[in-house]
């Protein structure tokens, strides 16, 4: 569904960067949300559903539907499409319901 631009001039200045993606270790692009390192390194899956546990992956990249929910570093509940990469994260499939904090 979504494929990466061919290089451009842009790319040379993006550096790799190493992340860990539920237990491997990936290189992305500086400057990727965590939505397009998980598709470009072959993760279609975010999360399951609640109910059904049906996989999900990012849908809209832009914040509105959800379906991009992750862990991150230990945190549940992060919008893979709004937050932007960083050297040494650590990304996991979000597992059924998140957790709604007062």
């Amino acid at each position: 569904m979504f494929n990466r631009l061919p290089d451009t001039q842009q790319a040379v200045i993006n550096r790799p960067i190493d992340l860990t993606i539920n237990g491997v270790m990936v290189q992305c692009r500086e400057g990727d949300s965590v939505a397009a390192a998980l598709i470009a390194a072959g993760f279609s899956e975010c999360r399951d559903t609640a109910v059904k546990e049906v996989p999900r992956g990012p849908f809209c990249m832009m914040g509105v539907c959800y379906d991009c929910l992750v862990m991150i570093d230990g945190q549940p509940n992060q919008q893979g499409c709004m937050t932007r990469v960083r050297a040494g994260m650590k990304i996991e499939r979000q597992q059924g319901a998140r957790e709604v904090r007062p």
